[in-house]
């Protein structure tokens, strides 16, 4: 919204320009989504505990686990409300909202969230959450009405490098790609549902998901930049898309709004996002990765949270067939704690290993 009233200005005022630019404005959207997820911070938690939606340690089958994450009973849940709050603003002011990349980019994030809404709501409520069976069919649901976006998309600009959608696309490779026809919504709806799970279970330490994740967005948001480029695109072999810079400014709103909850989230959290913020962001990563047509680079590129997923699907198998466990305990930064690792150098380490999957993904787009 202000970049269209500012941009009303330009023949008065040259200098406005700059806020055509879409490194400008996610610049913009970026330090305004920080700003704006301080600010709401302390109103958001203070709301979470008058209405008691604080976490509530249950008694499993670990007693180690159970005392380990003693602390953190009653501590304030379901704060992804406050990033995404301030992602929306910051996205309405400075994203191109005639763009339907951008908007469905939204959607696709506050439906996620809405899932993961009302899974928190009935475990703090209910004493128990969504089914598993129920939240997987209901990102399915997200993922498939995704797929049929995409699929009706069509691009006018004649680009060398424009692809249609329905093609699972190699990383390394210029022009290597699999024709997956009517097996496309699969694809749609194994990123969707990994992703969002991936993330889900990730979050268990203070600050540990959310840190893991910047550096994840800050590749996809340049994968973004360069699928919308007409020129980077070309020069780089990789599919062009019509729009895509615009998910620039989503992702950079993200990662703004993710930095300034980190602020509340870091040890000790006095906030934790809950399902409503893991599975919003696992959400909009997977929309992305579909979007730019890097769903294989999503592999490298968010690999703290491909190993934590399947550390949980590599526990749970060996249990169920041999009857012994991999792992201490699972997922893999459980592994950690129980062998004695502080919380905060298993966060740290994490997020160290996240930036550096970060940068080798980018990798992935020179090495062709």
């Amino acid at each position: 919204m202000i970049t269209h009233f500012l941009l009303r200005f330009v023949d008065e005022i040259t200098l406005l320009n700059i806020f055509k630019y879409i490194t400008v404005r996610s610049v913009l959207a970026g330090a305004t989504a920080f700003m704006l997820s301080l600010c709401l911070g302390p109103l958001v938690i203070r709301l979470l505990k008058r209405w008691g939606y604080g976490e509530k340690i249950e008694k499993g089958d670990s007693a180690q686990l159970d005392s380990l994450h003693a602390s953190k009973e009653n501590t304030p849940t379901m704060g992804g409300l406050m990033f995404l709050g301030a992602s929306l603003i910051s996205i309405m002011c400075w994203g191109d909202l005639s763009e339907p990349l951008l908007l469905v980019g939204t959607l696709v994030m506050f439906l996620c969230a809405a899932i993961g809404f009302v899974d928190d709501y009935l475990k703090l409520r209910k004493k128990g959450g969504l089914r598993g069976s129920v939240k997987l069919f209901l990102l399915c649901l997200v993922a498939t009405g995704t797929c049929l976006f995409l699929l009706w998309l069509t691009d006018t600009t004649n680009h060398p490098n424009y692809k249609p959608y329905g093609n699972l696309h190699f990383p390394f490779f210029k022009d290597v790609s699999l024709n997956l026809g009517a097996f496309y919504p699969l694809l749609a709806v194994l990123v969707f549902s990994g992703t969002a799970n991936a993330v889900n279970l990730t979050d268990g330490l203070d600050g540990l998901a959310i840190g893991t994740f910047l550096p994840l967005a800050g590749a996809f948001a340049m994968m973004a930049y360069l699928a919308g480029h007409w020129n980077f695109s070309e020069y780089l072999f990789i599919p062009f898309v019509s729009g895509a810079g615009e998910l620039t400014v989503l992702c950079a709103a993200i990662m703004g709004a993710g930095l300034g909850f980190l602020w509340f989230n870091c040890h000790p959290a006095e906030v934790f996002m809950g399902d409503t913020g893991s599975l919003a962001l696992g959400g909009i990563i997977a929309y992305v990765s579909l979007v730019v047509r890097q769903e294989l680079v999503l592999l490298i590129a968010g690999g703290v949270f491909v190993v934590e997923a399947l550390s949980v699907i590599m526990q749970v198998s060996s249990f169920k067939l041999t009857g012994k466990r991999i792992f201490k305990c699972s997922p893999l930064h459980h592994h950690y704690q129980f062998l004695g690792v502080a919380e905060n150098k298993i966060t740290i380490r994490f997020w160290i290993i996240g930036i550096i999957m970060a940068l080798l993904s980018l990798l992935t787009l020179k090495v062709r």
